[in-house]
């Protein structure tokens, strides 16, 4: 197990959280807004960008009735609806969407007029379109500036007819819209690392074509989002934070930038174009055949509606492969079954904050759907959730002793100071692929357990040609050059995990060796091993929205011994998941 936290991180993390307190300081007296003129307000948008992302109907119905439920809590406004603004939130995330305007597609699709939806635009202008810390801290910001830009019509389309009071409400969204995007340029340095910056800079990017008379802000835009999108996108069109998340939403707001550019008639760096070259490609190597996405290092399984509107385009082109070398995943699909395996180290330094100790986890997915998950996350689930499903034991591989393979920062200044960044890392995570004609092997193993237990983790999966048959091998060894161990007769115990998708429904076998699996379309699997006796447990899955949904997982136990190659038992275990065909109707109608 590696040390993941750099003593360069210190002073680094603390400079950077003195310039924010300073940016904060001098917005909260006023300083630089009173001496920068906003200048000419437009009349309307230039451009009004497409919104990939569809908005539901029933939520938006419940928050124009005063209840907005976000985050995995929920909030009814007093005084109307807009008394929204002034009431506390019950947790940090639940503000942070509030004040993001996520919702706000939600609300169009309730309700015609989109009058309300204003309504509620135009009170949180009154009471935070000059300042807040919070309301406008780049990470809110920049989901707000997206999301309001997307309803552009909705909000910023010039109103008909003389309605004074109409017109000053256009016109004040308008320069708050305006005000919005100027900070936005003086902060974007400040930044946090990874998915936010780069929604930043996408975020000003689009801002700048959308609003009249901004060409120097737009040329500086355009050169920041493609400093980040050459720095972020990794070649294999992964990203730094090696979520799949990241990587479809790069892929949405890229592509919305890029159609609006076109018609305004804007010429974007060529590299912005090579970019979505490379991220369709590899949001289509996280999809599973329900559309969503694989879930990893913090990302759920998205919106499988945006995805779908944006690969399924014309001009863009996603060819399928097989692994990712930069991004650390390995891909096996044949006969309908898809294997996902991690492989790769997880990010480091800032970009760790979201990152999961998933090292050597995988997902299984087959024609029916999942069958094989991670615990997973999504942003609208519970907030006391999300360190739990960071840790080995929310993901789909072997745990030793019940530590992780990486570890996160204790509670404490450092943390304070960092973040919930990683402590620790996995060491090297290696990988090895093997297409054959019977089928595909992928193999991994890392040495996160090494320092602390003396032993590495090695796993191999295979993939039969017809994708009816997936066989692993975990295995835990002791590598050669440690010499032996200081005490022979101990026993380290560990578990291997398969977290079922809630839709599974598992009957364990009378001898406990083996576990019936039928999907919700009746397709049977059997899983079997030939470790010790197998057991059921709950689980729970989050990557699909909230709230949270009970599952089940199948655990198998042993005790390793400190030393060996890990080319029998105890320290070796077999296991495999192969299909029956149909069994009986859909799950559902099973007691």
């Amino acid at each position: 197990m590696a040390g993941a936290v750099r003593l360069s991180d210190y002073p680094i993390a603390a400079i950077q959280a003195l310039r924010r307190e300073a940016s904060s300081t001098v917005n909260a007296i006023g300083l630089l807004r009173s001496m920068r003129a906003l200048g000419p307000i437009p009349e309307t948008l230039c451009a009004y960008p497409a919104d990939f992302y569809s908005g539901h109907t029933g939520r938006g119905a419940e928050i124009l009735e005063g209840r907005f439920d976000l985050a995995g809590d929920q909030l009814d406004a007093d005084s109307g609806k807009a008394g929204i603004w002034s009431r506390s939130t019950p947790s940090r995330a639940f503000a942070c969407s509030l004040h993001g305007f996520g919702w706000l597609r939600d609300c169009a699709a309730a309700e015609t007029s989109g009058d309300e939806a204003r309504r509620l635009v135009d009170a949180w202008i009154q009471g935070f379109g000059r300042w807040n810390s919070f309301a406008w801290s780049q990470d809110v910001l920049s989901s707000r500036l997206m999301n309001w830009l997307r309803s552009g019509e909705l909000l910023f389309a010039v109103p008909g007819g003389d309605n004074e009071d109409a017109i000053r409400r256009h016109a004040a969204r308008l320069r708050c819209l305006v005000r919005q995007t100027r900070y936005l340029q003086r902060a974007l340095p400040l930044a946090p690392d990874g998915i936010i910056r780069l929604r930043c800079a996408a975020a000003l990017t689009l801002a700048g074509l959308c609003l009249p008379g901004e060409a120097a802000m737009l040329k500086a835009a355009i050169a920041a989002y493609s400093h980040e999108i050459d720095r972020q996108i990794l070649p294999d069109g992964g990203h730094l934070s090696r979520a799949p998340r990241a990587v479809a939403e790069a892929l949405i707001d890229l592509v919305t930038v890029r159609d609006v550019a076109a018609g305004l008639e804007t010429e974007l760096p060529a590299s912005l174009q090579r970019a979505v070259e490379r991220l369709a490609p590899m949001a289509r190597f996280f999809q599973t055949v329900d559309g969503g996405l694989a879930s990893f290092h913090g990302g759920g399984e998205g919106d499988r509606a945006a995805l779908a509107a944006v690969l399924e385009r014309g001009d863009i082109k996603s060819r399928t492969f097989g692994f990712a070398p930069h991004s650390g995943y390995q891909r096996a699909h044949a006969g309908g079954a898809t294997v996902l395996l991690d492989v790769g180290e997880p990010p480091r330094g800032a970009l760790s904050v979201e990152a999961h100790a998933s090292a050597l986890a995988f997902e299984l997915c087959t024609a029916s759907g999942r069958l094989v998950v991670n615990c997973g996350w999504a942003d609208d689930q519970p907030a006391n959730w999300r360190e739990a499903v960071r840790a080995t034991a929310a993901h789909s591989t072997l745990t030793l002793e019940e530590t992780s393979s990486a570890r996160l920062l204790s509670p404490g200044w450092q943390r304070s100071l960092l973040g919930p960044r990683l402590a620790t890392s996995p060491g090297p995570v290696t990988a090895r692929r093997n297409e054959e004609e019977l089928g595909v092997w992928l193999e991994g193993g890392h040495e996160g357990y090494r320092e602390e237990y003396g032993l590495s983790h090695r796993r191999r999966i295979f993939l039969a040609a017809d994708g009816g048959d997936v066989r692993g091998e975990d295995a835990l060894f002791r590598p050669i050059d440690d010499g032996a161990p200081d005490d022979v007769e101990v026993r380290w115990r560990f578990a291997i995990r398969f977290h079922l998708h809630p839709g599974v429904r598992a009957s364990l076998a009378r001898d406990s060796m083996s576990v019936l699996l039928v999907q919700p379309s009746g397709a049977g699997w059997r899983f079997r091993c030939d470790g010790e006796p197998i057991r059921l447990e709950r689980s729970v899955y989050l990557a699909a929205g909230a709230p949270p949904q009970r599952a089940t997982q199948i655990v198998v136990q042993g005790e390793a011994e400190p030393f060996g190659a890990g080319d029998r038992p105890p320290n070796r275990v077999r296991w495999a998941f192969q299909r029956l065909g149909r069994i009986g109707g859909a799950a559902g109608e099973y007691p």
